[in-house]
């Protein structure tokens, strides 16, 4: 989902656009280099501070969390990363004890005055504690408050109530030193999915205490961690490039295929044992709009390409990898996304929030209004499933039996809606007035790609039957997360993608407690709350299950979010690339991924 904070102008020296990998030499070996793309813009790389697609998935390549995913275990499964093993939990799943491998080093910098510097389990109390300062404004925050992690909330309404510096050397129980390579969590209730969090980068990755208060203003610009790649390049909204960490040791590719799927299969038995990372570097190129993308691909300036909708029937008309490209080799890969592409109402805005029936009753006709089966036929090509909720498919919770309004659309129903409360056209105009008689005019924030261009026309074209009047304020993404984190924006097209496979970082998207972080809407509801608070503290099963659509069933009730659909992924290959397996939460595929041949000349 989702998840951006505004940071610095100043950028790192990039390699220039299509220069060729270093030449070899009689001693050495061509660099292995994988050229991959993505649409959205990155915000920096700070852990704490990330929520963009981007930017979570260079960081999971550049700092480590205790756990990771195995890549092709299915269902997702947990596994030890930097932890030696997985952690000791007690039964009531509210003490976890981590113990590291011993010998990992960060990557070098000026703050480690030319010493070694290894990774130990301070580190990660101290990563865990930066996420409750007030200062960083981490929009991730919630994910550990939820928890409930003992003392450190209050720890956190201290500084902010005496406006002073977050006391880190406060020994807490909630996250606390044991010895050099161990420590423990304890949360004030269950909490029998806080391991996966401690699997994410973005969520649990380990950064240096010296580095950070360092140059505590430009942690987003200076990673610095034990991950595989290091940051060597960056021009923002343009190029990333990451390089092989020479101190990397610790990964290994020993990934648990399925035994019904002989892709994977093929996979694991080419690569086991190998050491991660297999490249040398990774090129990323921050491309927005959907043709260049694909040309880049064909013209083998691009790795590995998740297809643009309208270019599918092109890739892989019904699934089925193009003739054309088959002959070259090129590679198909095939998987639904835990992500949940929709519309939020401001809540506290007063156009279009609040709980009064005639403000639900609107919000639920501009829902019924939209076109979405048309998004997903014409402008997402096919490549996305209806929405019956927020709750996306692979995700504790999800029912796919369920069929709801969310996926309705009856501009008929609508125009009822409004008119039994009173949105009716008042003065002759063609256009309805809100029932005290004043202008109904929405505005719904996007951004300036063809993409948003084609969603905003379809969205004026669905309010235009219905009488209701539509405007749009264009930004970037980078503007537009700011003001949404303020709670200025009225409406906004955007998404929410999963990064744990817990139904619950959906539920998050309407729990009060987490206005201006998942709570984009600001939605506030005390039934919906007790139902999530309630839910969050069960092991997963059908007692959970049904909790989590009672929650669903308020947000339909409601609707803050006017969810359209989850996207369905096509990558493609070119031929001398091995290894590649979608992950639906594992972000930094290409730490596994092998090349066997040189990049092809630009």
């Amino acid at each position: 989902m989702a998840w951006l904070m505004c940071c610095l102008a100043a950028t790192l020296p990039l390699v220039a656009a299509g220069q060729a990998a270093p030449q070899a030499t009689a001693q050495t070996a061509p660099q292995k280099v994988l050229r991959i793309s993505y649409s959205g813009s990155e915000s920096g790389f700070d852990p704490p501070q990330l929520s963009d697609v981007v930017s979570t998935a260079v960081v999971a390549s550049l700092f480590d969390a205790p756990l990771t995913y195995d890549l092709l275990a299915r269902p997702a499964r947990v596994k030890p990363n930097t932890a030696a093993a997985m952690p000791v939990v007690n039964a009531d799943h509210t003490h976890f004890v981590f113990t590291l491998k011993p010998g990992i080093l960060f990557s070098d910098d000026p703050a480690f005055k030319g010493q070694p510097r290894e990774l130990v389990a301070a580190d990660y109390v101290y990563s865990i504690k930066r996420y409750y300062d007030p200062k960083t404004r981490s929009p991730s925050f919630f994910h550990y408050q939820n928890a409930g992690l003992l003392d450190l909330s209050e720890l956190r309404q201290k500084a902010l109530d005496t406006k002073t510096p977050f006391p880190y050397d406060t020994d807490v129980a909630g996250a606390r030193v044991l010895d050099r390579y161990r420590f423990e969590l304890r949360t004030a209730k269950p909490a029998p999915r806080l391991p996966y969090v401690l699997a994410t980068a973005a969520l649990a990755g380990a950064v240096a205490r010296e580095v950070i208060e360092a140059d505590p203003e430009r942690s987003m610009q200076r990673p610095v961690g034990t991950g595989p790649f290091t940051l060597a390049a960056w021009t923002r909204s343009s190029r990333i490039v990451l390089a092989k960490n020479p101190l990397y040791r610790h990964g290994v590719h020993d990934e648990d295929a399925p035994a019904d799927d002989a892709v994977a299969q093929a996979i694991a038995q080419r690569l086991r044992g190998r050491a991660l990372p297999m490249l040398d570097r990774v090129e990323i190129a921050i491309i927005e709009e959907a043709q260049p993308r694909w040309l880049a691909f064909l013209n083998g300036e691009l790795d590995l390409l998740s297809v643009p909708p309208e270019f599918i029937d092109l890739a892989a008309p019904n699934d089925r990898l193009a003739p054309n490209l088959a002959r070259r080799g090129v590679q198909l890969r095939q998987v639904v996304q835990p992500t949940t592409r929709h519309v939020y109402f401001g809540m506290e805005h007063p156009m279009v929030g609040g709980n009064a029936p005639e403000q639900v009753a609107l919000r639920r006709a501009v829902a019924l209004a939209y076109n979405a089966p048309r998004e997903v036929a014409l402008i997402r090509h096919g490549q996305m499933l209806l929405a019956q909720s927020v709750l996306p498919p692979m995700v504790s919770g999800y029912d796919p039996t369920l069929k709801s309004e969310m996926s309705e659309y009856s501009p008929a129903r609508a125009k009822a809606l409004l008119d039994l409360y009173g949105f009716v056209d008042r003065n002759g105009d063609g256009w309805r007035e809100r029932p005290d008689g004043s202008p109904l005019l929405l505005e719904l924030s996007t951004e300036t790609s063809q993409l948003a261009r084609s969603l905003q026309g379809l969205w004026k074209k669905s309010m235009d039957a219905v009488g209701v009047r539509m405007v749009f304020r264009v930004a970037t993404w980078p503007e537009n997360i700011k003001a949404s984190r303020a709670g200025k924006l009225m409406m906004w097209i955007t998404g929410w993608s999963a990064a744990i496979p817990d139904g619950n970082y959906f539920m998050d998207l309407m729990y009060s407690a987490n206005k201006g972080q998942a709570n984009s809407a600001r939605f506030s509801l005390p039934a919906f709350d007790a139902i999530h608070e309630r839910q969050r503290v069960l092991p997963d099963g059908p007692e959970r299950d049904a909790l989590i659509q009672q929650g669903l069933k308020l947000g339909l009730a409601y609707m803050p979010y006017k969810a359209s659909g989850h996207d369905k992924l096509t990558w493609l290959m070119q031929p001398r690339v091995v290894g590649y397996m979608p992950h639906p939460f594992m972000r930094d595929f290409w730490r596994y991924v092998d090349v066997t041949a040189p990049a092809p000349a630009p």
